[in-house]
């Protein structure tokens, strides 16, 4: 396998001198083609609205789609974005020269301020036509508004806060009236909550937000010139309509927190970034002297919600003496810079400017720029010119930003759904990862790219990293499709050899026991990963190889296991001598054939265990192919091992009931062996009907007469039926048992008479025993004592014989008797048959002149007749026709013969009164008798009566009306 190795890693090498050449001749290293199909769109889309204002434009404020626009001195321009073609204008209705000073528009585009430079405030709502003053807020010049987007309606705009010109923080809250157009005064209230100041004493309020965190905590941020001021506290549950008075009450007697900056533009303004689908603002940007203060919102902090904070400083072409930035809009990435002919987009991540666009000198100075928070549309204004900017897909280079910033995390989550910018962050991740030295986190990152494999691998190896080799090589194989069965062979097979060559070097360290384990659990992790089973599998010989060079065989047989090679983990322990773990993995995975492979190498070390294993599986293995397991082991074992064997033979039989000969022979041979007594116990269960016996009758006979088991023998004998063979032998053991066999012939009188001759003969002649003899007379009804006298010798005095000898005269008196007796009845018996003989012939009946055949119902004297006892008549021919179809086949044809018969006879005279011996003329040689005749034929004819005898019974199943002749019938029924 070392060799291997090295050969690979030459191929390694070759293949990068490979890749150095391709990317000299510009073939890129990624997988990917990163080509423009198309123009890309800018960010920053800007379009020119199709609007030429009939005056200059003084101010423009955006929300909600709802657009509002003041024209020349006293017009007010209002327009729904998402029906542009419905402009509705309103006049202010000022005849002093009162200008507009600035406008504020609420987040539901429904409350409309008109600040005027003579510090008075007009009100707008969206659903009137008329402009309303606020009387309680003339005599301030407003400069900001800070908008509640949490109680706010379209009706009334809840408790807001008013910054002025001198500093002051008014709190106020705008009503329309249900019950008329307007109340009288639409401001409900308007009182001052606070003062801003700086180091020259009150400054200007420039900005006013409000933002309520978690718990309803809220916090208020407020600009001046060169400071920020945060206003943070609760509002007491359900006094939300009461305002904010206790939140600055709180800083009644110190400053709040502020940041300050020294430069001064002479205004600030605060913009914020609102994402899709939440409320509350992610991100601010601050406009100030010194730059753009940029960070996020942080709602969990106590007392200051602004959080990562950094300040971007212009950009060099920026001087705010004699250029100064107009306004500020912020977006994910970007915050826009207003100037007076051309607007800069600045990335909030690096503080590069990422698009500039510059105006046209025709279109006049830029004067503001504002965005709509709720479609994110930012528009800009000149005094006759308006254009908005659509926000295109403005995150398509973030990824590149954060990976050039090293934050590698946020740049996967920016190009995620764009693989060849993926895999370049990934690449540039892995190399950072590897120059840091953190190479575990370097292999997982190069295996996720496209970069070249052998490049990756060798960079590795050269730093003799080899467990970041292994990561890097598990996540490519992780990464492989099922299709690439080529690298997952190699990936897999490497990753093995490297896995052991690293346990290798653990196992010997008992310093890096921990270790070990661990690299243990991720190996065995390894192998049996459901992905790798089927190439583990295909390949498992290659990988048995690789474990036994190593000499593991732990592993060796963890793997045959998880790849249910249970063969080799058995044929291992028993290798081992480990038969007990042999027989745990058998008894485990319940195969049959490794039962029968193993079962002649365990039952010779661990039989009692092996035969409480065969039993537990049961009917599912086949004994027949455990026997040459036992045969081989019984041959070599002592009694008490043989005694295993017989005891699975016997569960087979009693157990499982099996009827295979082979198994039944088997125990017989075992029971001859081993246990005689069984044996014959065995053989009277099984019975002695041979289609119910298991075993080999001729097998059994052999074998009970090679070991001297003469009871089995006869017993087998008398199965078989070979009673002479039985008695016989039966002689030699016991004559009680010989008498029992020769009684078994129960329909053969003249066989048990030879049996029980046998028996009396070898009474007589091997034992003498003359009472032995007449017993046997007694026992057996079929000898005489005539029968058994031959068999003595001629010295024997009668004496012996003489009650025998009685008994058996006695006995054919008693028989001659008997014969008599029977003779007088037969004589008695045949007196009375002839006198009833007699007297049937001498027997009549009268038939009266009107009778009628039971059949056809025609008189019955008119053609010849029969005449039953019952009282049924039928004429000759009616009886015949009902008689004939009920015969059987074979009388059918006698009865057809009779008649042809008796028509060919001649006929003397047609009259009744024929000579009395005219049917009885002989015919000839050989013929019978015209009575004879008619006789026969009457026997088959006038045996019953068709009405009442055996034929009406056997034809009660038949149908009425013949099946064949159905249709017809019906027919002559309509």
């Amino acid at each position: 396998m070392a060799s291997i190795l090295d050969e690979y890693e030459d191929s390694l090498h070759r293949s990068v001198s490979v890749q150095q050449s391709r990317a000299s001749v510009g073939i890129p290293h990624s997988g990917y083609v990163n080509a423009r199909l198309e123009k890309e769109t800018p960010i920053f889309n800007k379009q020119r609205i199709d609007f030429a204002p009939p005056e200059k434009i003084n101010s423009l404020v955006v929300s909600s789609n709802q657009l509002c626009m003041s024209l020349g001195k006293d017009t007010l321009l209002r327009i729904d974005l998402g029906k542009p073609d419905e402009p509705n204008q309103v006049e202010l209705g000022r005849k002093d020269e009162a200008k507009v000073y600035k406008m504020f528009l609420d987040h539901t585009g429904s409350h409309l301020l008109i600040a005027l430079n003579t510090s008075e405030c007009l009100y707008l709502n969206r659903s009137v036509q008329k402009v309303r003053a606020l009387s309680r807020w003339k005599g301030h010049l407003i400069e900001s508004v800070g908008w509640n987007k949490f109680l706010g309606s379209e009706i009334n705009t809840g408790p807001i806060l008013v910054g002025t010109s001198q500093g002051q923080i008014y709190e106020a809250e705008i009503s329309v009236s249900e019950g008329s157009l307007f109340s009288t005064n639409p401001d409900q209230y308007f009182r001052q909550v606070y003062t801003l100041e700086e180091e020259s004493g009150p400054a200007p309020v420039c900005c006013l937000e409000i933002e309520r965190g978690i718990e309803g905590k809220f916090f208020i941020i407020a600009t001046t010139r060169k400071r920020l001021f945060q206003f943070a506290g609760k509002v007491p549950e359900g006094t939300e309509q009461q305002g904010f008075s206790s939140i600055f009450a709180v800083h009644a007697d110190h400053l709040p927190s502020f940041r300050e900056f020294p430069a001064n533009l002479g205004f600030s303004e605060i913009a914020f970034y609102t994402p899709k689908l939440r409320s509350n603002p992610r991100s601010f940007a601050w406009m100030m002297g010194n730059g753009v203060l940029y960070g996020t919102l942080d709602y969990s902090r106590p007392d200051s919600i602004l959080s990562d904070e950094r300040v971007w400083v212009y950009p060099p072409d920026i001087d705010i003496t004699v250029n100064k930035p107009i306004s500020i809009v912020l977006t994910q990435f970007h915050f826009l810079l207003l100037l007076p002919d051309r607007v800069k987009a600045v990335c909030t991540l690096n503080g590069q400017v990422v698009f500039q666009d510059l105006f046209l000198e025709k279109f006049g100075v830029l004067t503001r720029m504002i965005k709509d928070p709720t479609v994110q549309q930012i528009w800009i204004h000149t005094e006759k010119v308006v254009f908005r900017y659509h926000v295109q897909r403005e995150s398509r280079d973030v990824w590149k930003m954060y990976m050039n910033m090293n934050k590698f995390d946020l740049a996967k989550e920016y190009c995620k759904d764009r693989p060849e910018c993926l895999d370049i962050v990934l690449a540039k991740e892995a190399e950072h990862c590897f120059q840091n030295k953190r190479y575990l986190d370097s292999a997982k990152c190069y295996a996720l790219t496209q970069n070249y494999f052998e490049e990756i691998a060798l960079k590795f190896i050269e730093a003799k990293q080899e467990e970041a080799l292994m990561e890097f090589l598990i996540k490519k194989l992780s990464n492989l499709k099922p299709s690439e069965k080529t690298q997952t062979t190699l990936l897999t097979t490497w990753l093995t050899e490297l896995y052991l060559n690293w346990l290798g070097i653990l196992q010997g360290d008992h310093s890096q026991r921990n270790l070990y384990l661990d690299t243990r659990e991720k190996f065995r992790t390894f192998l049996s990963s459901p992905k790798n089973k089927d190439c583990l599998f295909n390949n498992r010989a290659s990988i048995y190889e690789l474990l036994a060079s190593h000499g593991d065989t732990e592993h060796m047989v963890y793997f045959a296991v998880i790849m249910q090679d249970y063969e080799r983990v058995v044929a291992h322990h028993c290798q081992h001598d480990e038969y007990d773990e042999a027989l745990n993995v058998l008894s485990r995975h319940r195969d049959e054939k490794l039962f029968y492979k193993f079962s002649p190498v365990l039952i010779q070390h661990i039989p009692k265990k092996v035969v409480d294993a065969w039993i537990s599986m049961g009917s599912r293995l086949d004994a027949r192919n455990l026997i040459p397991a036992l045969v081989n082991y019984s041959q070599s074992a002592s009694t008490q091992q043989i005694n295993e064997a017989i005891r699975y033979m016997e569960f087979c039989v009693y157990q499982l009931e099996e009827t295979q000969q082979a198994i039944h022979n088997y125990l017989l041979s075992l029971y001859a062996l081993c246990r005689p007594d069984s044996l014959l116990s065995y053989l009277e269960q099984a019975g002695t009907n041979p289609n119910r016996i298991h075993y080999d009758l001729k097998y059994a006979l052999r074998l009970c007469a090679e070991h001297g088991h003469h009871r089995a023998c006869v017993h087998i004998y008398k199965v078989m039926e070979l009673y002479e063979e039985a008695v016989d032998l039966a002689l030699q053991v016991d004559v009680d048992l010989a008498k029992s066999c020769a009684d078994l012939p129960e329909d053969d009188e003249e066989l048990r008479k030879k049996l029980w001759l046998k028996i009396a003969r070898h009474v007589v002649q091997e034992e003498k025993d003359v009472k032995k003899a007449m017993a046997c007379l007694s026992s057996c009804a079929l000898l005489k004592i005539e029968d058994v006298l031959p068999f003595f010798p001629d010295f024997v005095t009668i004496d012996h014989f003489k009650e025998a000898i009685c008994n058996s005269l006695e006995d054919y008196n008693k028989h001659i008797e008997e014969l008599k007796r029977e003779m007088e009845e037969a004589t008695q018996s045949a007196k009375r048959i002839r006198e009833d003989i007699q007297e049937m012939r001498n027997k009549y009946g009268s038939v009266e002149p009107q009778e009628k055949c039971a059949a056809c119902d025609f008189p019955l004297l008119n053609r010849p007749f029969y005449l039953f006892l019952c009282g049924h008549m039928f004429h000759y021919d009616c009886l015949l026709q009902a008689v004939f179809p009920n015969l059987p086949a074979y009388k059918q044809a006698k009865l057809e013969d009779l008649q042809k018969k008796l028509a060919a006879t001649s006929q003397p005279s047609k009259s009744h009164h024929r000579p009395k011996d005219a049917d009885s003329i002989s015919l000839g040689k050989g013929q019978q008798s015209r009575e004879q005749i008619k006789a026969d034929i009457d026997d088959i004819v006038a045996a019953e009566c068709v009405y009442c005898g055996e034929l009406m019974i056997r034809s009660i199943d038949k149908p009425f009306i013949d099946p064949q002749k159905y249709e017809e019938e019906m027919q002559s029924w309509l």
